[in-house]
C-alpha cells in the first residue's frame, strides 16, 4: 500500500456468492424439497439466480418455477427446504479461488472484516466453519440477526456498531443488487465481485464504486475510495484498477 493510510479500515463481506460458491448446495436442497413435494427439479443454474434475499424469499421462488406452485402451502415448502438444506449446507459449496488468500492478507493489513449475509445463522456459522473461513471475520451479521435483511441497512450498520466503526469508515464487498442498495443507503461504498450471483439483469446492471477480480485489489482501492454517492459507470472500472496499481495495492 506504499505506507499510505486506508480512508476505510473495515470491510463488510458478503457470504453466498460473494466467499462460497454455495448454490450446488442450495440447489441440492431445493431439489431434495420439489422431489418431496412431487415436482420435477430445477437446473443449477436456474436455482442460482434465485440467491441473494433469503430463505423464505428463494423457496416462493423455487415453487412459482414449478408446477407445484398453486397447490403447495409455501410454510410447507420451507420447513421442507430447512430439513434438506441443514444436511447439504455444506456440501459442495467451496471459496471462490484466491478469497482464503485475500482476506488473510487483508487482516495481516490491519483491516477488521465483518461478515454480513441474508443467510440465516444456523447455516452460516457452520458454512464458515467448513470452508474455513470463519477466523478471519471480527463480527458475524446473519439474516436473522437483525429486524430486517438487506437490502435494508440495517445488517450493515449494525455490523460497523459491532466492529467500532463510522459507516463512513466501512465499504461493502457483495455480488448482488441487494448489496449495492444496502450500501448505498448506509452510505458507504460498494465493490461488487466478478464472480456470483448477479441476478437477471447482470454485472453491468449494478451501479457499483468498481468491479474487482481479486480481494487482494481492496487495499488500494480503499485507500483512494471515493464518496459513496458517485457511483462509478461500466468504462471506470479500468481506470480505478490502474489507480489501484498505482497504490502498491
Amino acid at each position: 500500500m506504499s505506507g499510505a493510510m486506508p480512508t476505510r479500515w473495515a470491510i463488510l463481506i458478503d457470504l453466498d456468492g460473494t466467499l462460497v460458491d454455495s448454490a450446488p448446495d442450495i440447489a441440492a436442497a431445493a431439489n431434495r424439497m420439489l422431489a418431496e413435494l412431487g415436482a420435477p427439479p430445477l437446473p443449477t443454474g436456474t436455482v442460482r439466480g434465485f440467491i441473494g434475499n433469503g430463505v423464505a424469499a428463494l423457496v416462493r421462488r423455487v415453487l412459482a418455477a414449478t408446477s407445484c406452485s398453486r397447490d403447495t402451502d409455501p410454510e410447507l415448502a420451507l420447513a421442507v427446504f430447512h430439513r434438506h438444506y441443514t444436511d447439504c449446507n455444506g456440501r459442495h459449496g467451496t471459496p471462490y479461488a484466491g478469497v482464503l488468500h485475500g482476506l488473510a492478507t487483508l487482516r495481516s493489513l490491519g483491516y477488521r472484516l465483518a461478515c454480513v449475509t441474508n443467510k440465516p445463522r444456523a447455516y452460516t456459522l457452520p458454512l464458515l466453519e467448513m470452508t474455513g473461513l470463519s477466523s478471519h471475520f471480527n463480527v458475524v451479521v446473519c439474516g436473522d440477526s437483525t429486524p430486517a435483511m438487506k437490502p435494508d441497512p440495517a445488517p450493515l450498520l449494525s455490523a460497523c456498531r459491532r466492529l467500532g466503526a463510522q459507516a463512513g469508515e466501512c465499504a461493502m464487498v457483495g455480488d448482488s443488487e441487494v448489496d449495492v442498495a444496502a450500501a448505498r443507503a448506509a452510505g458507504m461504498p460498494v465493490y461488487i465481485v466478478r464472480h456470483g450471483y448477479h441476478g437477471e439483469a447482470g454485472l453491468a446492471a449494478l451501479r457499483c464504486d468498481a468491479v474487482i477480480d481479486s480481494f487482494n485489489e481492496l487495499p488500494g482501492l480503499l485507500c483512494h475510495a471515493r464518496r459513496p454517492d458517485v457511483m462509478a459507470s461500466p468504462g471506470q472500472e479500468t481506470s480505478i484498477q490502474a489507480i489501484m496499481r498505482g497504490a502498491g495495492g
